[in-house]
């Protein structure tokens, strides 16, 4: 039993870019958007008081309660 190949011919195209620079902008967006979530760190301990406060106004448990 015989093996025939045939000699495919590929059609390259070229990227906009280098291979790289793909690399970096990924790594560019994810610093980004490891920043935004950085920037919202502890935002419900910043509201704890005024929670604190509407729940003792209408008659709820003081703090959170597993919130």
């Amino acid at each position: 039993m015989s093996l025939l190949l045939t000699a495919v011919e590929h059609d390259l195209v070229d990227l906009p870019m280098p291979t790289w620079a793909y690399g970096v902008i990924a790594l560019v967006i994810f610093f980004v958007l490891a920043i935004v979530i950085w920037t919202f760190r502890d935002v419900s301990n910043r509201h704890a008081a005024k929670a604190d406060a509407y729940a003792a106004a209408h008659g709820g448990a003081a703090g959170h309660g597993g919130h």
